[in-house]
């Protein structure tokens, strides 16, 4: 991991190889990053930890047309699980379209019995509380995404955020209570 920053620096600077030089380096961390978010989504989720990985990779080192730069490691896994975050959520609504069958739960037969609420309707729920959030606190709203969406530990978090652990654990605290409000208000509607 060493080498991360040096090939982020290649990459700022247009180096075309550089990103092909990135990839095996953080691979796996970002392959366990989106396994454990696709693990709290709804069995049947079509969109694959792989599939994850690559579309973000993508977004990432600018396939999408954008410029790309990155400070740190901690940087790069920031933007990271920012671009998984946008693509679950894009998933997530396009799921829930009409045309997609947005109007109807998937209910396998073995658990016809037990109805359960829709993993896109959290996810969306979530996000439009963080969105809030970052519109109140943006900091707070950093930490719950490398938390949640990047799944750092607390002293990841507070390294990548340059703070202490005490602070990014107050933060964090904060932000579990006003995102946890902000949902449960939201259900009471």
């Amino acid at each position: 991991m060493t080498d991360v920053p040096y090939i982020l620096t290649q990459i700022d600077s247009g180096d075309p190889s550089a990103a092909d030089q990135l990839l095996p380096l953080v691979y796996d961390e970002l392959r366990r990053l989106a396994s454990q978010l696709l693990a709290q989504e709804t069995p049947g989720q079509t969109l694959q930890p792989t599939a994850l990985v690559h579309e973000a990779y993508v977004r990432l080192t600018g396939g999408n047309g954008s410029e790309a730069h990155w400070d740190s490691r901690g940087h790069f896994f920031v933007a990271a699980a920012e671009a998984m975050r946008r693509l679950l959520v894009e998933s997530a609504r396009r799921k829930n379209r009409l045309k997609h069958g947005g109007d109807r739960q998937r209910i396998p037969l073995e658990t016809a019995e037990t109805l359960l609420g829709s993993s896109c309707q959290d996810l969306l729920a979530i996000d439009d509380a963080l969105t809030r959030l970052a519109d109140r606190d943006p900091f707070k709203a950093q930490i719950v995404k490398l938390r949640f969406f990047a799944g750092l530990t607390m002293p990841e978090v507070a390294q990548t955020m340059n703070v202490s652990l005490a602070t990014a654990e107050r933060y964090w605290t904060f932000a579990r209570t006003w995102l946890y409000a902000e949902l449960v208000e939201k259900d009471e509607l």
